[in-house]
């Protein structure tokens, strides 16, 4: 297994046992969490390595926890705006829940909420 291989399995079982879901700095020292960074590392993946990652992705997607899903279809919603569609529409009935932050505000949610949410803005735009 090579190098990119290693650190891509690495960042989606990262993902993969999340329970938190922030996309930047979090607290009032902008901590970045480790599934953060691992979010980011697959993002560069999606880029580099397209076949390989998007086959983790899309089994995060449907083993990961619920912060994971929702990681992976944020994934999927930046590289293929309609697997991210479809991603959200399927994660609607996961009563999953998880943290999220947004710079210093946590708060709690589901993963039904969170992906209605993600449909409603693709509406709005």
């Amino acid at each position: 297994m090579s190098g990119w291989e290693r650190e891509l399995d690495s960042a989606v079982r990262e993902m993969g046992r999340a329970d938190t879901l922030a996309f930047g700095g979090v607290g009032f020292a902008g901590q970045i969490l480790p599934a953060t960074e691992a979010y980011r590392r697959v993002e560069g993946a999606l880029v580099e390595h397209p076949e390989a990652a998007r086959r983790k992705v899309e089994r995060l997607l449907r083993d990961g926890t619920a912060a994971g899903k929702a990681y992976a279809a944020s994934l999927l919603d930046a590289v293929d705006p309609d697997a991210g569609r479809d991603a959200w529409a399927r994660l609607r009935d996961d009563d999953g829940e998880f943290t999220t932050f947004s710079g210093c505000v946590m708060g709690r949610t589901t993963l039904r909420e969170y992906a209605v949410d993600r449909l409603a803005d693709r509406d709005r735009s």
